[in-house]
């Protein structure tokens, strides 16, 4: 089986696979104050719980992080507690041509997203875009090809959120919900309407100059925790799934393990 770990910006999402079936995912808040003990005990604990199979059925792990402080952290977690040493992604390990100008630059969960996307949906002759709503909002492009491009990253949504309530006096935390109507009747609905319309507006316009600079009518993939709020606002995606960054770790760790 394997173990799969996705560092994020506010989140770690770690899932576990029998083959190709993910069989449970966990999240964790993302801080870089927690110790390897911490992580590796509190990971241990929901294994043990939770899974119906032992640790040592666990032979192998992958990790993809955009925080430099918890990728050693991880790779400590995996030695000590599951006694393996986990791949770490970088550009130079995918096997997907990257069209940017330094491609170590290229945060690995967009990297894996690409991949991922591109196996699982690609159609022939049509480019492809992701769109990732994490702490950031990504968007990145694969070509006809299956050759990455680039794209374009944005402020995300729930940091936007919480700008917004810091930075005024009177304005108070709200649950990110699509409202009623866009006209709001409260202060509550009224901040709901910009933040999901605003952003609702921001993937449309990135969406329509992205396919202007790509020429054609590109698959558009959804993921992050926040893409049904958008969906459901407006219809932008052609597939959307929650764990295209776990299951992009799978096929790169399959892919380097061939």
């Amino acid at each position: 089986m394997l173990l799969a770990i996705d560092i994020g910006n506010t989140n770690i999402v770690i899932g576990i696979f029998r083959d190709k079936e993910l069989l449970i995912s966990w999240r964790f808040a993302t801080d870089i104050r927690r110790t390897v003990d911490e992580y590796g005990l509190e990971l241990m604990g929901l294994v043990d719980t939770t899974m119906p199979v032992d640790n040592n059925e666990i032979t192998g792990a992958i990790i993809a992080s955009v925080v430099p402080n918890l990728t050693e952290v991880w790779t400590e977690v995996t030695k000590k507690y599951f006694k393996m040493k986990a791949i770490v992604v970088e550009a130079a390990k995918v096997k997907m041509p990257i069209h940017y100008d330094n491609p170590q630059e290229v945060g690995a969960d967009r990297i894996v997203n690409a991949l991922a996307a591109w196996k699982m949906y690609k159609k022939s002759g049509q480019a492809m875009i992701i769109v990732d709503y994490g702490t950031a909002t990504t968007f990145d492009v694969v070509s006809r090809n299956g050759d990455y491009l680039g794209g374009a990253i944005a402020p995300g949504i729930g940091i936007s959120t919480e700008a917004l309530t810091r930075r005024t006096a009177k304005l108070p935390r709200v649950e990110l919900v699509r409202p009623p109507r866009c006209l709001g009747k409260n202060t509550i609905q009224s901040m709901q309407a910009g933040l999901v319309y605003g952003f609702v507006g921001q993937s449309k316009e990135i969406l329509k100059q992205l396919k202007r600079e790509i020429k054609g009518q590109p698959v558009i993939v959804g993921t992050g925790g926040l893409v049904y709020l958008i969906q459901n606002a407006e219809k932008l995606f052609t597939r959307i799934n929650q764990n295209l960054t776990l299951i992009g770790l799978r096929l790169i760790y399959e892919d380097i393990k061939k």
